[in-house]
């Protein structure tokens, strides 16, 4: 585990900071500390703050998942930002490596997920069925190298597991994600998926916030950085 975490924007409200793959966010049955701990720990040692501080969970990534992450510092910016994530008022941006391109180099994808809390997935299906929730994203193809494609996903949803339940659908299955068809593990255990842009309005001060996290260290990710840096 790091013991320091990468801070991208912080105010009296809210926390950004940016998620190492096989890091959690929350609390979880493992017992491994969360990144929530580790910010609230930043905090209090940054502010020499006595007793507790408070750290509230906005959204969450999923273990193997990278990037940018949204804390609130305060009660308010709490419970205005879950209205904002539940209204579609965060603009939130992925990235994706695939092996596999679908048909359509960018398209919409809308589909009714159910969560096997058992297995730990979810399955996507082409019309709703009793306890199935929406899930709704767009895609588009952004670069290429020899053998993988890298495509740019913008949530209107965030479900269990959405995109990479729904990338697997149509063929196209994210590199490392074993339990969604990937062929191989990456050697870190991550898959290659990463929150690379948040934006909104600042539950607060209401200026507009838009932080992007720095791409994974890795060879491939790397060689995607230029194009990247012009989206």
């Amino acid at each position: 585990m790091r013991h320091r975490i990468e801070v991208l924007y912080e105010d009296n409200h809210i926390i950004i900071v940016s998620k190492q793959a096989g890091e959690i966010v929350q609390g979880d049955k493992t017992g491994d500390i969360p990144l929530s701990e580790m910010v609230a720990s930043y905090l209090k040692q940054k502010y020499s703050k006595p007793g507790n501080v408070f750290v509230g969970v906005t959204h969450r990534l999923d273990r193997p998942v990278s990037g940018v992450v949204v804390f609130a510092k305060t009660g308010k910016a709490l419970s205005r930002l879950n209205g904002m994530l539940r209204d579609g008022k965060v603009e939130r941006r992925y990235l994706a490596i695939v092996k596999e391109p679908p048909q359509q180099i960018e398209g919409k994808l809308i589909g009714w997920l159910i969560k096997n809390e058992k297995q730990n997935r979810s399955y996507s299906y082409d019309h709703e069925i009793p306890g199935s929730k929406r899930a709704v994203l767009r895609y588009r193809l952004v670069a290429d190298s020899d053998n993988y494609y890298l495509f740019e996903i913008e949530l209107e949803t965030g479900r269990h597991h959405q995109i990479r339940c729904q990338l697997s659908k149509i063929g196209s299955p994210i590199k490392g994600d074993l339990k969604y068809g990937a062929e191989r593990s990456n050697p870190d255990g991550s898959i290659s998926l990463h929150a690379y842009k948040v934006a909104f309005e600042h539950p607060v001060s209401h200026k507009i916030i838009s932080i992007k996290a720095p791409l994974p260290d890795d060879n491939l990710w790397r060689s995607f950085s230029q194009i990247v840096e012009s989206l």
